[in-house]
Formats: C-alpha cells, sequence, structure tokens
C-alpha cells in the first residue's frame, strides 16, 4: 500500500531538519530517516521534494527574505523555514500539485511539528509568497493547479 503524501512530506521534513542540524550529508541522512520506504512511486516523491528543497535553499531563501522583509531568517523556527521551503518546491517543481494543497498541507505539518503560533505564520508567508510569484508568472501548474489570491483558512 502507498504511503500518503501527508506522511511523505512528514519524513523529508524529518530528514531535511535532521540534515540542517547534524550536517551530514544528505544522501547519509536519507538513508537513515527513509529506509522504510519501499515503494518505488513514496521514495521517488520523498527524495524529490528534499532533492529540490536542499538544491534550491539559497533561492528560497532570497524569497522568503523578500516576503518577511521585517523578520531575519535566524527568527524564522528552522522547522517553519524548511515548511515553507519544503512548500516553494511543491510550487515550482510539483506541477500536479495544486499551490492551495501545497499550502494546506505545510499549515497542518507546521501545526502538528512547530509553535503554537506557526500555522497562521507559515500560512501568511505562504500566502504572500504565492501571490506575488503568481502576479510575476513565475508558477507554471497544469489542469486546476493555479487558484485564485484567496486567503486560505487557518483551523
Amino acid at each position: 500500500m502507498a504511503l500518503t503524501r501527508r506522511y511523505l512530506r512528514e519524513k523529508a521534513l524529518q530528514t531535511l531538519y535532521a540534515f540542517e542540524l547534524t550536517g551530514d550529508p544528505i544522501d547519509q541522512v536519507k538513508q537513515q530517516q527513509l529506509e522504510e520506504l519501499d515503494k518505488k512511486d513514496d521514495r521517488k516523491f520523498c527524495d524529490d521534494l528534499i532533492k529540490f528543497t536542499v538544491d534550491n535553499d539559497e533561492k528560497y531563501e532570497t524569497i522568503i527574505k523578500e516576503t518577511v522583509d521585517n523578520w531575519d531568517m535566524e527568527r524564522i523556527a528552522l522547522i517553519d523555514a524548511i515548511i515553507i521551503k519544503m512548500c516553494l518546491t511543491e510550487f515550482f517543481h510539483f506541477e500536479d500539485i495544486p499551490p492551495k494543497v501545497s499550502i494546506n498541507e505545510s499549515i497542518d505539518i507546521a501545526k502538528d511539528f512547530s509553535t503554537r503560533n506557526s500555522g497562521k505564520f507559515v500560512n501568511g508567508v505562504l500566502d504572500a509568497i504565492l501571490e506575488r510569484l503568481q502576479k510575476e508568472k513565475r508558477i507554471n501548474k497544469k489542469g486546476k493547479g493555479l487558484i485564485g489570491g484567496r486567503k486560505h483558512a487557518v483551523t
């Protein structure tokens, strides 16, 4: 049975967090964190999410800094920064996942893995980023991937 995308996103988050904390090579961290993923599609989704997030770290830091211009990246919780970067990876590299889905998943994961206010913070940052990226026509989504500029409910 294939694992849920939520579970795979959580595994990617745990892997990226361990990578940041240990400084070990990403392949070594992935080997430890993802050994249970035996389905090819599950492993590919997780591998791609991690790879594109690591490969585009500087680009994503710039996008986040431009959006939260009154905050230092150091003031943003590491978990929140990783969650936002993973969502940006989905915006740019997973054209079959609608941005609204990526944002809602990010909010829920932030609520489960980070601070009490992280869901609202992640929601606000990602909504602002999505709005700007859509205006700049920097997101290429297929089918129902593009959404309007509506805010996403935080529960």
